[in-house]
């Protein structure tokens, strides 16, 4: 039977939510053997799939394992995803100012691996911090506080899980359909009414080009729809690093400069989360729309009630509360060092994927999922597309924990800085 499944998606057919299901479920339970699935996979990306299809799909792996009910919750439910990219730590902020203004947000997130950060490495630099939590402590902490986040829960969608480690044996990873599938079905799975997706186009996100990341905006919005869930999808730039730091406990503390009224933050990263609240406060039935939403958001960051709940977030997971004061709690690098611009002019390119590979080097990110990482390492990008800069100019700090990474780091960040004569006009953060 499933050789005839194969051959049917092979051909350019239509599966039915039941074939589907033959051959998904079929393979979790060891009943499909992995070359019959690996076959499956490939003709899916070779020839598309319906939305109808990726629908199915989705659900079928959202059911797969454990779902969380956040039904008992009495505020409306939101779940945030980001694409993933350069100085990604908007979940660090978004979370707890969403929670804040009234919205509950159970946010399970990943480890890094390439060129991205995870948030659960970045958390983890917090002194005594747990992301390890059960969907049941998730669920009371919500209740309690409005927020959490926390690890993902191994028993959600175990059947992406395993598909995802086929997808990336089989060179069939970059199929759309397949990654929104994946995406979606953990969203599914986590149990909220509202699905806030921000979307990453540019060097240093995974869809380097805007029509691919506006196809896949699309695919996910519409599964989040055909589920039953309001769902709302944002384009946002990843042309350069976000904010000014790559790297565990420097994007952690960025956060908490953003989050802290007294605190200057980078403009185009506070831009991005008051942006994306304001998208959720509107989604969530807030706020009228997004504008109003984002004036919510700009308050609550003003006011320090979004610090608090980042301080109660941080406390109820036991990591020291203290960190929000006392920056000098995370870890720091013995060793810090400056590049600086050869030339004088405008900054024309900060390139994402350079600096990702120095802060890779220092020891901020692992290349296999079993390596270690080293919290207090990593860049700080002093400089933005559309800076002046002069000549001896610093436009990035090195925190190194040998002499040896840090060589390795400043060689590699030469090829991340391209200065024009020409006056640079600046990247928009949000474009769609």
């Amino acid at each position: 039977m499933i050789p005839l499944l194969i051959a049917k998606k092979r051909d350019g057919g239509e599966l039915s939510r039941a074939e589907i299901e033959q051959i998904v479920l079929g393979y979790v339970r060891g009943e499909v053997p992995d070359y019959q699935v690996a076959a499956w996979l490939m003709a899916c990306y070779l020839q598309g799939l319906s939305d109808a299809e990726t629908l199915a799909l989705t659900e079928i792996m959202a059911a797969s394992g454990e779902q969380v009910d956040l039904s008992a919750i009495d505020a409306p439910t939101l779940d945030k995803h980001s694409t993933g990219g350069v100085g990604d730590k908007t979940s660090l902020v978004l979370v707890p100012l969403l929670a804040a203004g009234g919205v509950a947000i159970a946010k399970m997130s990943g480890r890094g691996l390439g060129f991205t950060g995870g948030t659960v490495d970045k958390l983890e630099s917090i002194p005594g911090y747990r992301t390890e939590l059960t969907a049941q402590e998730m669920l009371a902490q919500v209740q309690r506080i409005g927020c959490c986040l926390a690890g993902q829960s191994a028993s959600l969608a175990p059947a992406d899980k395993l598909l995802y480690a086929l997808r990336d044996a089989t060179a069939t990873v970059e199929s759309i359909p397949l990654i929104a599938a994946s995406i979606m079905s953990k969203k599914l799975a986590g149990g909220a009414q509202h699905i806030l997706l921000d979307v990453k186009v540019g060097a240093g996100a995974f869809m380097t080009t805007r029509e691919r990341a506006e196809q896949l905006a699309r695919t996910l919005a519409r599964i989040g729809e055909g589920a039953g869930r309001r769902t709302h999808a944002v384009l946002t730039d990843m042309s350069q690093p976000l904010g000014y730091t790559v790297g565990n406990a420097l994007e952690v503390r960025e956060a908490i400069e953003t989050l802290r009224p007294d605190l200057p933050s980078h403009p185009r990263f506070e831009e991005l989360v008051c942006a994306l609240a304001g998208q959720a406060f509107a989604l969530c039935g807030l706020e009228p729309d997004a504008e109003r939403g984002r004036t919510r958001a700009e308050r609550l960051l003003r006011n320090g009630d979004a610090l608090e709940k980042f301080r109660q977030l941080v406390q109820a997971q036991g990591g020291e509360p203290r960190v929000v004061d006392d920056l000098s709690l995370l870890p720091r690098a013995p060793i810090v060092a400056e590049w600086v611009s050869p030339q004088s002019g405008y900054v024309a390119e900060v390139a994402p994927r350079a600096v990702a590979l120095a802060a890779l080097q220092l020891g901020a990110g692992r290349q296999k999922k079993e390596d270690a990482i080293d919290p207090a390492v990593g860049v700080e990008v002093l400089k933005s597309i559309g800076d002046p800069v002069q000549a001896g100019e610093p436009v990035f700090r090195i925190h190194a924990r040998t002499e040896a990474s840090l060589q390795q780091a400043m060689a590699t960040l030469q090829n991340a800085l391209r200065v024009s004569e020409a006056p640079v006009p600046p990247r928009a953060v949000l474009l769609d």
